[in-house]
Protein backbone atom coordinates (compact mmCIF):
# COMPACT_ATOMS: atom_id res chain seq x y z
CA UNK A 1 0.00 0.00 0.00
CA UNK A 2 1.28 3.44 -0.90
CA UNK A 3 1.22 6.59 1.20
CA UNK A 4 -0.43 8.56 -1.60
CA UNK A 5 -4.17 9.01 -1.36
CA UNK A 6 -5.96 6.18 -3.18
CA UNK A 7 -8.73 8.60 -4.15
CA UNK A 8 -6.93 11.86 -5.01
CA UNK A 9 -9.91 13.37 -6.81
CA UNK A 10 -11.75 13.47 -3.48
CA UNK A 11 -9.19 15.94 -2.17
CA UNK A 12 -8.67 18.05 -5.27
CA UNK A 13 -12.26 18.49 -6.42
CA UNK A 14 -13.41 22.10 -5.95
CA UNK A 15 -16.99 20.91 -5.57
CA UNK A 16 -16.77 19.18 -2.20
CA UNK A 17 -14.54 18.95 0.83
CA UNK A 18 -13.30 15.50 1.89
CA UNK A 19 -14.77 13.61 4.79
CA UNK A 20 -12.94 14.28 8.05
CA UNK A 21 -12.58 11.55 10.66
CA UNK A 22 -11.04 11.23 14.12
CA UNK A 23 -9.44 8.24 15.82
CA UNK A 24 -8.84 8.46 19.57
CA UNK A 25 -6.46 5.76 20.75
CA UNK A 26 -5.75 4.69 24.33
CA UNK A 27 -6.94 2.35 27.07
CA UNK A 28 -7.00 5.30 29.46
CA UNK A 29 -9.97 6.77 27.59
CA UNK A 30 -11.98 3.55 27.45
CA UNK A 31 -11.26 2.75 31.12
CA UNK A 32 -12.36 6.19 32.26
CA UNK A 33 -8.98 7.15 33.73
CA UNK A 34 -8.98 10.15 31.42
CA UNK A 35 -11.84 11.97 29.74
CA UNK A 36 -11.53 12.54 26.02
CA UNK A 37 -11.16 16.19 25.06
CA UNK A 38 -10.16 15.70 21.42
CA UNK A 39 -13.63 15.11 19.97
CA UNK A 40 -15.14 18.49 20.94
CA UNK A 41 -11.90 20.27 19.98
CA UNK A 42 -11.77 18.60 16.57
CA UNK A 43 -15.36 19.66 15.94
CA UNK A 44 -14.45 23.21 16.97
CA UNK A 45 -11.33 23.37 14.76
CA UNK A 46 -13.26 22.15 11.75
CA UNK A 47 -16.26 24.40 12.38
CA UNK A 48 -14.00 27.46 12.57
CA UNK A 49 -12.95 26.62 8.99
CA UNK A 50 -16.42 25.90 7.68
CA UNK A 51 -15.89 22.13 7.84
CA UNK A 52 -17.50 19.32 9.81
CA UNK A 53 -16.56 15.98 11.33
CA UNK A 54 -18.00 12.95 9.55
CA UNK A 55 -17.16 10.33 12.18
CA UNK A 56 -15.07 9.49 15.25
CA UNK A 57 -13.89 6.19 16.72
CA UNK A 58 -12.37 5.17 20.05
CA UNK A 59 -9.78 2.37 20.06
CA UNK A 60 -7.94 0.75 22.96
CA UNK A 61 -4.24 -0.16 23.01
CA UNK A 62 -4.68 -3.39 21.07
CA UNK A 63 -2.25 -3.63 18.13
CA UNK A 64 -4.47 -5.85 15.98
CA UNK A 65 -7.47 -3.58 16.37
CA UNK A 66 -5.42 -0.42 15.83
CA UNK A 67 -3.90 -1.89 12.66
CA UNK A 68 -7.33 -2.81 11.29
CA UNK A 69 -8.76 0.64 12.04
CA UNK A 70 -5.79 2.38 10.42
CA UNK A 71 -5.98 0.18 7.36
CA UNK A 72 -9.58 1.29 6.86
CA UNK A 73 -8.50 4.90 7.32
CA UNK A 74 -5.75 4.64 4.69
CA UNK A 75 -8.08 2.96 2.22
CA UNK A 76 -10.96 5.39 2.79
CA UNK A 77 -9.41 8.41 1.10
CA UNK A 78 -10.76 10.49 4.01
CA UNK A 79 -8.74 13.00 6.01
CA UNK A 80 -8.28 11.24 9.34
CA UNK A 81 -6.62 12.51 12.52
CA UNK A 82 -5.28 9.89 14.94
CA UNK A 83 -4.49 10.93 18.52
CA UNK A 84 -2.36 9.01 21.02
CA UNK A 85 -0.01 6.05 21.08
CA UNK A 86 2.92 7.60 19.21
CA UNK A 87 5.34 7.69 22.13
CA UNK A 88 8.13 5.19 22.81
CA UNK A 89 6.79 3.18 25.76
CA UNK A 90 5.58 -0.45 25.54
CA UNK A 91 1.89 0.57 25.43
CA UNK A 92 2.43 2.88 22.42
CA UNK A 93 1.60 0.93 19.29
CA UNK A 94 0.33 3.48 16.78
CA UNK A 95 3.55 4.03 14.82
CA UNK A 96 4.14 0.30 14.40
CA UNK A 97 0.50 -0.35 13.50
CA UNK A 98 0.52 2.40 10.89
CA UNK A 99 3.56 0.85 9.22
CA UNK A 100 1.95 -2.57 9.27
CA UNK A 101 -1.31 -1.24 7.84
CA UNK A 102 0.64 0.40 5.00
CA UNK A 103 2.91 -2.57 4.39
CA UNK A 104 6.09 -0.52 4.84
CA UNK A 105 9.03 -0.53 7.26
CA UNK A 106 9.69 1.85 10.11
CA UNK A 107 12.67 4.20 9.91
CA UNK A 108 14.11 7.11 11.85
CA UNK A 109 12.94 10.24 10.06
CA UNK A 110 15.97 12.51 9.54
CA UNK A 111 14.14 15.74 10.31
CA UNK A 112 12.49 14.19 13.35
CA UNK A 113 15.93 13.11 14.57
CA UNK A 114 17.22 16.69 14.36
CA UNK A 115 14.21 18.05 16.24
CA UNK A 116 14.40 15.41 18.97
CA UNK A 117 18.12 15.96 19.44
CA UNK A 118 17.52 19.71 19.69
CA UNK A 119 14.93 19.07 22.38
CA UNK A 120 17.29 16.78 24.32
CA UNK A 121 20.03 19.41 24.18
CA UNK A 122 17.60 22.02 25.52
CA UNK A 123 16.59 19.73 28.38
CA UNK A 124 20.23 19.06 29.26
CA UNK A 125 20.94 22.78 29.31
CA UNK A 126 17.90 23.47 31.51
CA UNK A 127 19.08 20.80 33.96
CA UNK A 128 22.69 22.02 33.94
CA UNK A 129 23.93 18.78 32.40
CA UNK A 130 26.12 17.96 29.42
CA UNK A 131 24.24 16.51 26.48
CA UNK A 132 25.49 13.03 25.60
CA UNK A 133 23.94 11.74 22.34
CA UNK A 134 25.18 8.22 23.11
CA UNK A 135 23.45 7.96 26.48
CA UNK A 136 20.91 5.13 26.55
CA UNK A 137 18.04 7.46 27.49
CA UNK A 138 18.78 9.78 24.59
CA UNK A 139 19.06 6.91 22.14
CA UNK A 140 15.72 5.59 23.37
CA UNK A 141 14.06 8.98 22.87
CA UNK A 142 14.97 8.83 19.18
CA UNK A 143 12.37 6.09 18.86
CA UNK A 144 9.76 8.85 18.98
CA UNK A 145 11.00 9.85 15.51
CA UNK A 146 10.72 6.37 14.02
CA UNK A 147 7.87 6.60 11.52
CA UNK A 148 6.59 4.56 8.56
CA UNK A 149 8.74 5.00 5.48
CA UNK A 150 7.66 7.99 3.43
CA UNK A 151 5.99 9.80 6.33
CA UNK A 152 6.08 13.59 6.64
CA UNK A 153 6.48 15.31 9.98
CA UNK A 154 3.92 17.47 11.77
CA UNK A 155 5.71 20.17 13.80
CA UNK A 156 5.05 20.26 17.52
CA UNK A 157 5.26 23.86 18.87
CA UNK A 158 5.13 22.67 22.48
CA UNK A 159 8.28 20.57 22.76
CA UNK A 160 9.51 19.95 19.17
CA UNK A 161 8.78 16.18 19.27
CA UNK A 162 6.95 15.85 15.95
CA UNK A 163 3.94 13.92 14.85
CA UNK A 164 3.70 12.52 11.35
CA UNK A 165 1.46 12.19 8.32
CA UNK A 166 1.06 9.24 5.98
CA UNK A 167 -0.88 10.54 3.04
CA UNK A 168 -4.10 12.00 4.42
CA UNK A 169 -3.93 10.25 7.79
CA UNK A 170 -2.30 12.45 10.41
CA UNK A 171 -0.85 11.24 13.72
CA UNK A 172 -0.52 13.50 16.77
CA UNK A 173 0.18 12.91 20.49
CA UNK A 174 -2.57 12.29 23.00
CA UNK A 175 -1.71 15.41 25.03
CA UNK A 176 -4.15 18.20 24.08
CA UNK A 177 -1.54 20.94 24.62
CA UNK A 178 0.46 19.36 21.80
CA UNK A 179 -2.23 17.76 19.66
CA UNK A 180 -4.55 20.72 19.16
CA UNK A 181 -2.08 23.20 17.59
CA UNK A 182 -0.73 20.33 15.49
CA UNK A 183 -4.22 19.54 14.19
CA UNK A 184 -4.76 23.20 13.37
CA UNK A 185 -1.43 23.32 11.53
CA UNK A 186 -2.38 20.32 9.40
CA UNK A 187 -5.71 21.87 8.46
CA UNK A 188 -4.22 25.28 7.66
CA UNK A 189 -1.26 23.84 5.76
CA UNK A 190 -2.84 21.05 3.73
CA UNK A 191 -6.55 21.77 3.39
CA UNK A 192 -7.24 25.54 3.12
CA UNK A 193 -8.72 25.02 -0.36
CA UNK A 194 -11.70 23.36 1.32
CA UNK A 195 -12.36 26.02 3.95
CA UNK A 196 -15.89 27.34 3.58
CA UNK A 197 -16.40 29.95 6.26
CA UNK A 198 -19.89 31.48 6.28
CA UNK A 199 -21.00 28.83 3.75
CA UNK A 200 -23.09 26.84 6.24
CA UNK A 201 -26.04 27.69 8.43
CA UNK A 202 -28.41 25.89 10.74
CA UNK A 203 -31.89 27.21 11.64
CA UNK A 204 -34.25 25.50 14.04
CA UNK A 205 -37.32 26.05 16.17
CA UNK A 206 -38.32 24.65 19.54
CA UNK A 207 -41.49 22.59 19.17
CA UNK A 208 -43.70 21.67 22.14
CA UNK A 209 -46.38 18.99 22.22
CA UNK A 210 -45.31 16.97 19.18
CA UNK A 211 -43.89 13.52 18.51
CA UNK A 212 -41.09 12.77 16.06
CA UNK A 213 -43.07 10.07 14.31
CA UNK A 214 -45.84 12.55 13.55
CA UNK A 215 -43.39 15.09 12.12
CA UNK A 216 -41.38 12.60 10.03
CA UNK A 217 -43.43 13.01 6.81
CA UNK A 218 -42.88 16.79 6.97
CA UNK A 219 -39.16 16.30 7.49
CA UNK A 220 -38.97 13.92 4.52
CA UNK A 221 -40.86 16.38 2.34
CA UNK A 222 -38.47 19.24 3.16
CA UNK A 223 -35.42 17.16 2.26
CA UNK A 224 -37.13 16.03 -0.96
CA UNK A 225 -38.14 19.54 -2.02
CA UNK A 226 -34.95 21.42 -1.10
CA UNK A 227 -31.77 20.04 -2.66
CA UNK A 228 -28.73 20.03 -0.37
CA UNK A 229 -30.78 20.60 2.80
CA UNK A 230 -30.58 18.25 5.77
CA UNK A 231 -33.41 18.19 8.30
CA UNK A 232 -32.72 17.29 11.92
CA UNK A 233 -34.80 16.52 14.97
CA UNK A 234 -33.37 16.62 18.49
CA UNK A 235 -35.85 15.54 21.18
CA UNK A 236 -35.31 16.32 24.85
CA UNK A 237 -37.24 15.22 27.91
CA UNK A 238 -35.57 17.26 30.64
CA UNK A 239 -34.02 20.37 29.12
CA UNK A 240 -33.25 22.90 31.90
CA UNK A 241 -34.92 25.75 29.99
CA UNK A 242 -37.49 24.21 27.64
CA UNK A 243 -38.39 20.95 29.38
CA UNK A 244 -39.85 18.29 27.09
CA UNK A 245 -39.58 19.45 23.48
CA UNK A 246 -38.19 18.79 20.02
CA UNK A 247 -35.66 21.06 18.35
CA UNK A 248 -36.61 20.81 14.68
CA UNK A 249 -34.47 22.44 12.03
CA UNK A 250 -32.65 22.49 8.73
CA UNK A 251 -29.00 22.96 7.81
CA UNK A 252 -27.07 23.68 4.64
CA UNK A 253 -26.00 26.64 2.50
CA UNK A 254 -27.49 29.89 3.87
CA UNK A 255 -29.35 30.75 0.67
CA UNK A 256 -31.02 27.34 0.72
CA UNK A 257 -31.68 27.29 4.46
CA UNK A 258 -33.89 30.39 4.46
CA UNK A 259 -36.68 29.07 2.17
CA UNK A 260 -36.39 25.53 3.56
CA UNK A 261 -36.84 26.76 7.12
CA UNK A 262 -39.81 28.90 6.10
CA UNK A 263 -41.41 25.84 4.51
CA UNK A 264 -40.68 23.80 7.64
CA UNK A 265 -42.38 26.33 9.92
CA UNK A 266 -45.36 26.63 7.55
CA UNK A 267 -45.60 22.85 7.49
CA UNK A 268 -45.95 22.75 11.27
CA UNK A 269 -49.18 24.83 11.24
CA UNK A 270 -51.56 21.90 10.59
CA UNK A 271 -50.20 20.06 13.62
CA UNK A 272 -51.38 22.85 15.96
CA UNK A 273 -48.23 22.60 18.04
CA UNK A 274 -46.80 25.31 20.24
CA UNK A 275 -43.60 26.87 18.92
CA UNK A 276 -40.84 28.31 21.05
CA UNK A 277 -37.73 30.33 20.14
CA UNK A 278 -36.03 30.10 16.77
CA UNK A 279 -32.29 29.36 16.81
CA UNK A 280 -29.63 30.21 14.22
CA UNK A 281 -26.11 28.76 14.12
CA UNK A 282 -23.43 29.24 11.52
Amino acid sequence: MHLTDPNPHRLTSPEAAPNFGLLIIGDEILSGKRADKHLPKMIELLKERGLSLAYAEYVGDDPERITAVLQRAFESGDVVFSTGGIGATPDDHTRQCAARALGVNLELHPQARVLIEQRMQELALEQGKTYDPTHADNLHRLNMGVFPQGAQIIPNPYNKIPGFSCGHVHFVPGFPVMAWPMMAWVLDTHYPAFFAKDAWQERSVIVFGAMEATLTPLMEAIERDFTGIKVFSLPSVDHPEYGRHIELGVKGAPDAVTPAFAALVDGLAPFRVKLGPELVRS
